[in-house]
């Protein structure tokens, strides 16, 4: 029997659906421009609350003391605050956007069996997907802040990190550590990435491979929310979402980066895995 190679001179399983043509299609989707647009409206949202309340800060005694009481001290800290705001569940919309509607939207529009017949290799479909959607996903964890920081510095200045406990970090070293902490955001969405990753290869409904990734994210911080629990919460990478704000202390803290983000990558590899798995052995009819 003949293989592909005989039968198709110059045929190469590497070559086919490079990168480049993935991104430029999920680039010209309609949904990634309302994700950057909301991304982007976030920052000039803020800005508006504050301009027509006033300085955040708390109005009793027992308030704690958070980032938003230092929003307007500078643009770092404007950038700060909005990661502060946006990462508990703002963030997880595009990555599990971007994960969850790969392969289902493919299989909805009756469009997949066509693209593996092409021929692409079903690994190198899923890995070309799951690259494009990884960098998108990055993209988002570095366009919010980028544009905080604009927004901020032309609204409040540019100057060092207020920070609510007392004390300041200069402006340059904030920059590193709010890239610092970005990353560590990206890394702790992975968990969201692999569920709507693993449910795209299951479903031939985008809305629920997306709309299932941000219900279990959500589950996983409501069960983090009870204390009862104990230990146990440190499975969770809910438990360590918020880990980044270790980032921007005088005394830079590794630990809780560190677990958090060995807690979602081992989540997330299995997710990948279990979806490469279930791919490779599904029968494609869409």
């Amino acid at each position: 029997m003949s293989t592909l190679t005989d039968s198709a001179p110059g045929y190469r399983a590497r070559r086919t659906l490079p990168l480049r043509v993935e991104a430029v299609r999920q680039l010209k989707r309609r949904r990634t421009m309302v994700m950057a647009g909301i991304l982007a409206a976030l920052p000039l949202v803020l800005l508006v609350a504050f301009a027509i309340g006033g300085s955040p800060g708390g109005d009793g005694p027992d308030d704690r003391i958070t980032l938003m009481d230092t929003a307007t001290a500078s643009g770092v800290n404007f950038a700060a605050t909005c990661l502060f705001a946006s990462a508990g569940f703002l963030l997880v919309i595009p990555v599990a956007l971007f994960h969850g509607d790969t392969v289902a939207s493919e299989a909805s529009w009756s469009s997949l069996r066509y693209l593996l017949a092409a021929p692409v290799p079903r690994a190198r479909l899923l890995w070309s997907k799951l690259a494009v959607a990884l960098g998108f996903s990055a993209a988002a964890m570095a366009l919010l802040p980028l544009i905080a920081l604009a927004v901020g510095t032309a609204a409040y200045g540019w100057g060092p990190l207020e920070l609510p406990t007392g004390g300041s970090l200069a402006a340059g070293l904030t920059l590193a550590r709010l890239a610092l902490a970005a990353a560590f955001i990206f890394v702790s969405q992975l968990v969201t990435a692999g569920l709507a990753f693993w449910l795209s290869t299951k479903t031939d409904a985008p809305l629920g491979a997306v709309g299932g990734a941000v219900g279990l994210t959500i589950v996983g911080n409501v069960l983090d929310a009870v204390t009862a629990l104990g230990g146990w919460r440190e499975a969770l990478p809910a438990h360590w979402q918020f880990a980044w704000i270790d980032a921007l202390q005088p005394q830079l803290e590794w630990g809780g980066m560190i677990k958090g983000a060995a807690v979602s990558v081992t989540y997330a590899l299995v997710l990948f895995a279990l979806a490469f798995r279930n791919f490779a052995r599904k029968d494609i009819v869409s």
